[in-house]
């Protein structure tokens, strides 16, 4: 079948586009995902349809989201004959996913611009409840930001609150050959999926709220990034040490010091 390849259409720097076509690492991210016939699948920036063709053949029916108008005849061109394709041309970042839940649990897959990947994050994380799971390619230092483990140089506030919600795992590397244009960065696939145990967090705003402050003073001790809210007894108390500096704090040690602080509020 005769298909636009991705030297065919002019990448825009302002979508971040950047298109695969290595069909081996196509192969690899479908094999990765497991596509099944009955999967409620939506593709966030499909492009040019390099996994929107696979999965669409197996499942018949797909939901993509995409940006570029001019990108969406190629697409549809592409995908032509192999099944519904449902296509919405808008900002990923303005969609309620919860939408799409009508024919069951959602599983997101996207290749992410890199200019807006961590505010998309943060949005997907409000649709949990209707989110089975989801793979994405990003930037690898954010994938290793997500995955990262306390006492890692890139632990932080994106490691925190990605894993107080879903289960994070780096898949495998994509480097920039795979790519046109070639990004100056290499990428990673990662897997996400709510957790399977469940934190309890009272607030989650007030959550969200210590750890942004405890990464923006990452170099600080915690009894001075929260002296305004806690102070060194009560932390000794709650059996966490006043001493530690942000990135060797745990995510179970924030959710204590989050939960505490709600408490006292009531």
């Amino acid at each position: 079948m005769k298909t636009f390849d991705p030297s065919s259409h002019r990448a825009k720097k302002r979508f971040g586009q950047n298109f695969l076509h290595d069909e081996r690492i196509i192969d690899r991210i479908v094999s990765s995902i497991r596509v099944k016939e009955t999967d409620n699948i939506i593709e966030i920036g499909p492009g040019l349809g390099a996994i929107t063709k696979q999965i669409i053949s197996v499942t018949k029916s797909i939901n993509v989201i995409e940006l570029d108008r001019d990108i969406i005849p190629k697409l549809k061109f592409n995908c032509d004959g192999l099944g519904q394709l449902n296509i919405m041309q808008t900002d990923a970042l303005k969609v309620d996913y919860s939408q799409f839940a009508e024919n069951g649990l959602l599983r997101v897959v996207g290749n992410l611009p890199y200019n807006i990947s961590t505010p998309l994050l943060f949005h997907l994380f409000q649709y949990l409840d209707q989110i089975q799971d989801m793979h994405f390619m990003l930037q690898k230092e954010v994938v290793l930001r997500m995955a990262a483990e306390p006492g890692s140089k890139v632990y932080g506030r994106l490691s925190v609150m990605t894993q107080s919600v879903c289960d994070t795992r780096m898949l495998f590397l994509v480097p920039p050959e795979s790519f046109t244009p070639a990004p100056k960065v290499e990428s990673a696939i990662v897997y996400l999926a709510p957790r399977k145990v469940k934190i309890d967090i009272i607030d989650r705003k007030l959550f969200a709220a210590i750890v942004t402050e405890a990464f923006n003073q990452r170099r600080k001790t915690l009894r001075n990034v929260w002296k305004n809210r806690i102070d060194s007894d009560l932390l000794e108390k709650l059996e966490i040490n006043p001493t530690l500096r942000p990135e060797k704090v745990t995510l179970e040690e924030f959710v204590k010091v989050s939960n505490f602080l709600s408490k006292l509020e009531d």
